[in-house]
């Protein structure tokens, strides 16, 4: 087997990129490669936006692209290729991300073992001259490379259930304006027929407005929150399996909206201080479920965390924590 070299490792670098519909969807570009290490562009657009009023980058954005260069350079660090999966990833958010500004991811995988990648990485903005984010990621190598088999049918003998591809233009178009609801046609989840609500108002989160997400009816500890299968969130489409930086873009917006519904008298939205996320299993191309429970919640920091699943509360495809900084009422 040949090491991958020079233009090889770009050609390789620049197809990872554009086999993943979710890249594809947001405009994700390749700057830089090296053995080891990669930098990934994500371009300005308002559909990023978190917090519209203080104009910032929804966190979930950061992460994605994050989780995506970390991916990037493990593959750029490898002499033969294999597939591989994130296992964990954290983020520590050190400024606040300028909304409608484009971000730039730079990862390098610095230690490569015979079974796990470890990865760390910085995120600028243009204009800034500190980063406003780290990450930190590590891969499990040689992991299924083969079509799931836990979706109707995937059994022998019963075609395999498809996921639909969006063309470059289609996924982009889906970006651009909040998606309509679209339930998943694979699985029917058990909460799937309770009344819902969107989460926010419409134009107060255009990054949330993307996801579609949808609260139902508060359970025990909080709210739950439902984020709608689409095709473009998909991140491995050979298995397929959402991107993972898509689910932690959905458990950092659902940690947020349980502070908000849990606090009802905040005079802005919780600021993310930091973010980390285990993966369980791989995500299915179907409809995800989050319910975040808090910790600790003092005068400025609350300490919450989530899971999420699809078809079974008990089997989480996810579970994260995060520190968030509580708005005060003299800022």
């Amino acid at each position: 087997m040949s090491i991958f070299t020079g233009n090889h490792r770009q050609a390789w670098a620049e197809a990872f990129i554009a086999g993943i519909p979710y890249a594809v969807a947001s405009g994700m570009t390749l700057v830089e490669t090296g053995p080891g290490h990669a930098s990934l562009l994500l371009p300005a657009r308002s559909t990023w936006t978190g917090d519209a009023e203080r104009r910032l980058i929804h966190p979930g954005c950061l992460s994605v692209l994050a989780d995506t260069a970390c991916g990037v350079a493990v593959g750029c660090a490898l002499e033969e290729l294999e597939p591989f999966a994130t296992l964990d990833l954290r983020m520590d958010y050190l400024r606040p991300p300028v909304a409608e500004t484009d971000l730039v991811c730079r990862a390098e995988c610095h230690r490569l073992s015979r079974s796990v990648a470890f990865v760390r990485g910085e995120l600028t903005q243009p204009g800034q001259s500190e980063p406003v984010a780290t990450v930190y990621a590590t891969f499990m190598r040689a992991t299924a490379a083969t079509r799931r088999k836990d979706l109707p049918g995937a059994a022998a003998g019963q075609p395999k259930a498809e996921v639909p591809r969006p063309t470059p233009a289609q996924a982009a178009s889906s970006l651009i304006a909040p998606a309509s609801i679209e339930t998943s046609q694979v699985f029917t989840s058990v909460a799937a027929d309770l009344p819902e609500t969107l989460a926010v108002p419409p134009g107060r989160s255009p990054y949330v407005d993307f996801l579609n997400v949808h609260q139902q009816p508060q359970i025990d500890a909080g709210p739950v929150f439902r984020m709608p299968y689409k095709p473009e969130l998909i991140g491995n489409p050979v298995l397929p399996a959402l991107h993972g930086g898509i689910l932690a873009g959905f458990g950092e917006t659902a940690m947020i909206l349980h502070l908000l519904a849990t606090n009802p008298g905040l005079s802005g939205i919780p600021r993310s201080v930091d973010f980390a996320i285990a993966y369980m299993r791989s995500a299915k191309p179907i409809d995800t479920f989050a319910q975040s429970t808090t910790v600790r919640q003092g005068n400025r920091v609350a300490l919450v965390m989530v899971s999420l699943w699809q078809d079974d509360p008990q089997r989480p495809v996810v579970q994260a924590r995060g520190h968030f900084l509580m708005p005060r009422e003299d800022a």
